[in-house]
This record gives structure tokens, sequence and C-alpha cells, in this order.
């Protein structure tokens, strides 16, 4: 018996994912299509999301806040992935939530959607009373998606863990970076955490559940922990000998100036996740097992394990441009974060094809030298020298091209791409890992040339490494990019530009 052919692919389900540039939604958009699914993706920005995903993933332009952009993006889909949230945006980022579900959810039912899938949060079993302002926005999204007649899944999750995971990295930063952690109440919650895996497996297999109506199905991992918990299994499997002190009092506001301070969490995010930890986050309903009897979710040990072991496979697939575009502009007290790490991103625009802009980036370091500031870069290297290291000695093997391998300076090229790509390892030494990225790209007429260093401090004495020298490194970086510019040829009329900050995907 011969195989039947494959369908054509205008005759394959359509399934739009929004947020594809977030942590859940660009994991999402490749599993997709790694089991063959037809995916369209909507995007504010979609020259920046098509540059970061496969060719055969439509890109559409669409804003939730902006109902006229809908329709197109929802035009003939089947099954719409729904991965927005407002949590980082500050004022009133509930109003905003709600505004955007009702939007699409018109939308959706003027296009025909079969399905919506929403990734919700969980807690408040016994409804919404008690819940923190943030879990009562993520219910109030679902019963709106739910009231546009609209079939809706809802998964329901706790803390997601995987490599660049909010919660995750939350819990991350505070283990690796303080040898003594103070501990309020909110650490005794139990949850149930759940791998990203897992969270990928139910969404990808959320397509293909019959259902008659909506409902809500909630999804957690193998075991119910408390935070407190999570962070000793962090700690064991990091070999990290940490004491844990138990506090009486420490308000949400106090503890979100903490986790600011300690943490790649925002003050602002982190006092609406802390709000969210009075809330018990457990799984008190079978459907899960019901609907999806082939998923066996892993073991918080295992999860955890999992998480970092792919943690630099992960962050390098992410695009660190990408990643740190999403942050806003760098900012004069220390940066921005994008993960467990600490970024300074810059852009500019030339009047030049790619090629050309690439150029002066492969003959960074050597004779050349940095663009700005060599005096500092060689002092850099002295000061190398007498700690042990490689120092500036080494330069180039050729003054004109790269290849991985190569060392530069006291940097090795990890990765370099011809016209496109070149990410730098830093091999001085350093409390902690360091990366120089550069990446340029044909942006209508002209090329944005993107330059991110990014420094993955160890303990608190990579933190007062970074600080310390953050005004050195802005001068540096700063006048590094604005001479790469000008060696590459005519500035575009816009000159330097900066990311602009945009709302987040679902973290």
């Amino acid at each position: 018996m011969t195989a039947a052919p494959a369908a054509a692919p205008s005759s394959r389900p359509l399934r739009l994912v929004t947020g594809a540039t977030g942590y859940i939604g660009g994991r999402l958009v490749r599993a997709l299509h790694e089991r063959g699914e037809r995916v369209r993706c909507m995007a504010r920005q979609p020259d920046t999301a098509r540059a970061r995903l496969h060719p055969d993933v439509e890109v559409v332009r669409g804003d939730v806040l902006d109902p006229a952009s809908l329709a197109p993006a929802l035009a003939g889909v089947d099954t719409a992935f729904y991965l927005v949230h407002a949590m980082a945006t500050p004022g009133e980022f509930a109003s905003e939530e709600r505004e955007g579900a009702q939007h699409f959810a018109r939308a959706a039912r003027d296009a025909g959607v079969r399905r919506i899938v929403y990734l919700g949060g969980l807690g408040g079993d016994g409804g919404d009373e008690g819940l923190s302002p943030h879990l009562a926005s993520r219910h109030a999204v679902g019963r709106l998606l739910r009231e546009s007649g609209v079939p809706v899944l809802e998964l329901r999750a706790s803390v997601i863990i995987g490599s660049g995971s909010l919660s995750f990295e939350l819990v991350r930063a505070l283990v690796e970076r303080l040898p003594v952690l103070l501990t309020p109440r909110w650490v005794s919650q139990r949850t149930q955490p759940i791998a990203i895996a897992d969270v990928i497996e139910y969404l990808v297999a959320s397509v293909r559940v019959p259902i008659d109506e909506s409902t809500v199905v909630e999804i957690g991992g193998r075991d119910r922990v408390s935070y407190l918990d999570l962070m000793r299994e962090f700690a064991a499997q990091r070999g990290l000998r940490r004491l844990f002190v138990r506090v009486p009092v420490l308000t949400p506001w106090l503890s979100s100036r903490w986790l600011g301070l300690v943490t790649p969490v925002y003050a602002r995010v982190g006092r609406k996740l802390i709000d969210s930890l009075r809330n018990e986050t457990v799984v008190t309903s079978p459907r899960a097992g019901e609907l999806f009897p082939g998923i066996h979710p892993r073991d918080m040990r295992t999860a955890i394990a999992q998480a970092l072991a792919n943690e630099d496979r992960e962050f390098a697939e992410s695009r660190w441009s990408d990643a740190a575009s999403s942050l806003g502009r760098v900012r004069p007290w220390g940066g921005a974060h994008a993960g467990s790490r600490l970024v300074d991103h810059r852009e500019a625009l030339v009047a030049e094809p790619p090629a050309r802009a690439f150029r002066p980036i492969e003959r960074i370091g050597g004779a050349v030298g940095w663009y700005y500031g060599n005096p500092l870069w060689r002092l850099r290297g002295f000061l190398d020298i007498l700690a042990g290291g490689a120092g500036m000695r080494r330069g180039r093997r050729d003054p004109e091209r790269l290849r991985e391998g190569d060392a530069v300076d006291f940097w090795r090229v990890e990765t370099i791409e011809p016209d496109r790509l070149l990410r730098l390892r830093a091999e001085m030494k350093l409390p902690g890992r360091a990366w120089l990225q550069f990446e340029v790209q044909e942006a209508g007429g002209t090329t944005v040339v993107r330059q991110t260093a990014i420094f993955e401090p160890r303990g608190l004495a990579g933190l007062l490494y970074w600080y310390a020298l953050f005004p050195i490194h802005g001068l540096v970086f700063g006048g590094m990019l604005r001479g790469i510019t000008r060696a590459a040829g005519r500035p575009a009329a816009r000159g330097a530009g900066r990311s602009r900050p945009r709302a987040s995907p679902t973290a």
C-alpha cells in the first residue's frame, strides 16, 4: 500500500501565535513548525520577528491594542494561541490586558477562528476572591476570551522551570548571588512548578484536544513544593552552600525593591510577582490527565537539571540582540537585564548595505583596535596580565577575516556568520562570564547595526565589578559603536538609535 501524498500547505490548518518573540512563544513556534504545522506569527515589529524565525513561518504585523491590525492577522486562522501580557507595563497593567483581550476576542470571533488556546495562571480554585492583581488579571483575560463565543482552552500553570523563565531566573539569581538569603513568609507557600518542555507539549497538543466548549485545564509538574524547596534544590544542583534565614516581616514593597537590587526582575514586576506568591498555586482538578493522557510532566529535580543543562544553548537561540531590544533603553544606573545576565544594548543605522556595514566589525581588534578608547583597552589588557590572564598580546590570526575559534586579543570568536553576526566570548580574568555581539540587518534601504555586551556575574563580586565599571563601559561601548558606523561609511539620516520599550510577551 502506498502512502497518501502529503497535504498541500494551503490545506493544513493555520495556527496563529501571538507573543512569538517571547519566552514561551518562541519555543512554541519552533515546536509547532518541527511537527509540520502551518504557523503564522503576529508581531508589532514583523521585521525583527522574521529575522529570528524559520523562513517557512509566516510573520504579519498585529497588535492587540490596535483593533484594525487584528483582522488581517486572524484571516484564515484555525487555532490562535494567546500569549500576551502587560505585567512589565508601567501604570495600570490590568486594564491594558483586559483591553487587548477584548479586541482579540472580538476579532477572533469575526474571523471564524475555531479555537483559542490561552496560557493563564494557577490559583483561586474556589474563585477569584483574594487573588493577587496579577493572577486576577490572568483569570479576567481568560473570561473575556471565553465571552467571545469562540471555544477557549485555557491552560493554567504556576512556576515554569526553564532557562530564561522569569520566575526561574528569579530563583536562580537569588541563590547564586546571595550566600545568606532572607526568607519572608511567602517562601513557604505551596506551588506546583512545571518544566518548560512540558508546557510546550501541552500547548502543542491543545490544537487537537477534542473540546466542544470552553474549558479550563490546570497543569503542573509532578511535585507540590514550597518556593523555599525550589531554592534549596537549585542550590544543591549548583553545589552552593546557602544559609536561609526566616524574617517575620518583609512587605511586598520592600521585597520588590530587594529583588530589584539582587535579581534580574524590575521592582514593579517583582512586586506583582510577590503579590502572587501569597496565593497557593497547585493543581486541584484531574482534567489535564483526562484530556492529555499521553503527557506525563517531569518532577522538580529533573526540570531544574534540564534547565541548567540547556541554559547557554537556549540563551544563544533566543538571539541576544532581540532579547535586549525588549528591555528598553540602556539605563544610566546599570543597564538592562536578560535573565540573570546584565546587558548593554545599542543600535545605530548606516546608509550602506549589510556587507559593507559588517566589514569593520570583522576587522575589530588586533592592529585595527576597538574603534574607541584603545588606551583603556590596553590598560585592561595590562591588568589582565597582572591577574594571570592573556592580556591583549594575542592579537589576531588574520587582519581581515575571522573564523570560529580565532583569538581576538583577550576575546575568542564563538560564532561568526558572514556579513551578519559576530559573537565574541571573553577570555580575560573576570568574576563571571562575558560576551560581545555585533549583528547587522537590512532595514528598508538602510542597515541597522546592533551591538550587545552581556555579562553574567558570579556572586556579589561580579555584581560589584559590573556596576563599578558601568560608567566606563557606557563611554567605551557607546564610542565603539560610533567608531564602527563611521568606519562602515555614511551614517543614516536618523543617526544612532535606541531600542524602544515594548509590552512583554508571556514570560
